[in-house]
């Protein structure tokens, strides 16, 4: 395994039927698939298009809601089946239709917060509401520092919990998003899932949900095995992902947690990363 550089990984590398390499191409989103101007190189496209055009499958598997991930389906024209919430959503694309949808007990999660505030003191919160209408909640405080023309509806903290939602998000004024993470692991990880998905964005969601659980649940739709799937990622919410796929390539850009359990690094995001892969894998005829 490497964690420095990237490291190649071969086209002879058949474990898939039909001569493919993998049928199933998993990829994350924000940091991953998107260059940091949120867009899709063209190069990138065109990596995609011949690895479907051999025959293999692209999943996109993302952190952000159905609501968040839709203005980007439709820019770059995806139309297949995501996986979306951090798993707590598995969306058709191009029927603007949820297939599943997991929601977080709220009494829980308010047990959750207060037991993480008695060990870090006063938190910013956010939530997601349920459903491919709902909307991001955020409280006093809480700042997006992602997908800046992301919607959120400002409210007071009371109304975070007053409808079902998928998931919240949690910032500190002082702490660091690993240590916040880590805090919230020690005074509420019985409760609640906790993971660190991207800069000022530590997520708290229903306990044992996680990309894996709803790629595995996307993949039986499609028909494709753990072993037919190379997935790529560059954050600690796509640690899951890589354990259940059969090869897990980082970015370069990659937080360390990440890149410490991948099989391949490649290069960044902004340097066609997921690209520089599947051109290997499934060459343009």
């Amino acid at each position: 395994m490497s964690t420095t550089s990237p490291s190649p990984v071969s086209p002879d590398d058949t474990r898939s039927g039909g001569g493919l390499p993998y049928r199933l191409v998993a990829t994350d989103l924000d940091g991953t698939l998107l260059t940091s101007e949120e867009t899709v190189s063209e190069r990138t496209r065109a990596a995609l298009a011949a690895a479907t055009g051999a025959g293999a499958q692209h999943i996109i598997v993302t952190g952000r809601s159905a609501v968040w991930a839709r203005p980007v389906f439709d820019e770059i024209g995806y139309t297949g089946i995501a996986v979306c919430g951090q798993g707590a959503q598995v969306y058709d694309a191009g029927a603007h239709k949820l297939l599943t949808s997991l929601t977080l007990d709220r009494r829980l999660a308010a047990l959750a917060i207060e037991k993480i505030e008695a060990e870090t003191g006063p938190l910013a919160i956010a939530a997601n509401q349920d459903g491919l209408d709902g909307q991001v909640l955020a409280g006093p405080g809480y700042e997006l520092l992602i997908g800046s023309d992301l919607p959120v509806v400002r409210v007071d903290r009371g109304g975070l919990l007053a409808s079902p939602v998928s998931k919240l998000y949690i910032q500190h004024h002082a702490l660091t998003d690993d240590a916040l993470a880590e805090a919230a692991r020690r005074a509420a990880g019985d409760l609640v899932g906790v993971v660190m998905a991207g800069a000022g964005v530590v997520e708290l969601l229903p306990l044992g949900l996680s990309k894996a659980t709803g790629l595995a649940v996307a993949a039986r739709r499609l028909g494709v095995r753990a072993a037919d799937t190379i997935a790529f990622g560059d954050m600690p919410n796509d640690v899951p992902m890589f354990g259940w796929a059969a090869h897990g390539v980082a970015m370069a850009n990659a937080h360390e947690e990440l890149l410490a359990v991948a099989d391949a690094v490649t290069t960044s995001n902004d340097e066609d990363g997921v690209a520089v892969v599947l051109e290997r894998l499934y060459p343009a005829r």
